[in-house]
């Protein structure tokens, strides 16, 4: 990979993180690459203004952070067919990120120039809000995940919400909320809520309700061609609140309705071939037994 332009950001309020930031700034320009940084609490409108103001567009944006940087970046540049390089500096599971020793015996760059390594094209996920009309109201794209959940904030009622896939309505839950996953997302708040871990290389759809009231309501794996259309039918309000990725996004009111598939766009990742494997990672982080002697050498 020739670089001449990359995009540095890191995350915000981490001394570790902004330390890293210069260490990997003074790298690059030891080799005569320029390179920008921007902390992690950045507005997309300055992220937009950045790359507007550049004679041509980064070729690669390095993220130092948790994967929850990860996912901010990766919402961000949406509209940018740029890879990311990332390293869990200073987060704490890191499913999408390089461990950190590549960036401070440097040997990321050279792993980027000899380009040892692959870009793995992550699947998104679409979210329309439309009136009772169809009319479009706004669209998000998500890496991870949507959720809806109450749009109480004092209190936490149960909310009940109707499911459509592919036309037919298949269920209506009955509990805290409803997560709708891609692949790369069922190892975040869908495992957490109880979900099925899917290979990222499968393309997939997960739907998993929280918390449900009913024992039957169990989560369902599906084809990523499918079109999800989600309703608030809580017969007191009706209106259920949005969440992407982590971060709050709107109130759906009563007579609104969203539509989840997959989304047009891809995330790239670069994922170095002397990572460990994706097994390897799960072991890791989930403190799987997997063969011990593997886990006592990861560990070391």
């Amino acid at each position: 990979m020739k670089l001449s332009l990359v995009l540095i950001i890191y995350r915000s309020n981490s001394s570790i993180a902004l330390d890293s930031s210069i260490f990997c700034k003074k790298a690059f320009k030891e080799k005569n690459i320029k390179s920008h940084r921007i902390e992690s609490d950045f507005t997309n409108e300055e992220i937009d203004n950045f790359l507007r103001q550049t004679q041509s567009l980064p070729e690669l944006v390095i993220v130092l952070g948790g994967d929850g940087t990860v996912l901010k970046c990766a919402n961000a540049l949406v509209n940018y067919n740029i890879p990311l390089l990332c390293f869990n500096i200073g987060g704490n599971l890191g499913f999408l990120t390089q461990k950190k020793e590549f960036l401070f015996d440097k040997s990321f760059i050279e792993i980027l120039e000899k380009e040892e390594f692959i870009i793995d094209s992550r699947n998104r996920l679409k979210c329309k809000i439309l009136d009772n009309e169809n009319n479009l109201i706004k669209s998000y794209d998500a890496l991870n995940d949507f959720y809806f959940k109450s749009v109480e904030e004092e209190i936490s009622p149960t909310n009940q919400i109707a499911i459509e896939i592919d036309t037919e309505k298949v269920n209506e839950y009955k509990g805290d909320g409803l997560i709708i996953a891609s692949s790369t997302g069922s190892t975040a708040y869908s495992m957490a809520a109880g979900g099925p871990i899917v290979h990222p290389s499968i393309d997939a759809l997960v739907i998993n309700p929280i918390c449900p009231m009913s024992l039957a309501s169990r989560p369902i794996v599906i084809p990523h061609t499918s079109n999800i259309v989600i309703r608030g039918v809580n017969k007191s309000q009706g209106a259920i609140k949005l969440w992407r990725d982590g971060s709050k996004c709107m109130t759906i009111k009563q007579n609104n309705y969203c539509e989840i598939s997959k989304g047009s766009k891809y995330c790239k990742m670069i994922k170095f071939r002397k990572s460990i494997s994706y097994y390897s990672t799960l072991i890791q982080k989930l403190d799987w037994k997997g063969n011990l002697s593997l886990k006592n050498n990861l560990d070391n």
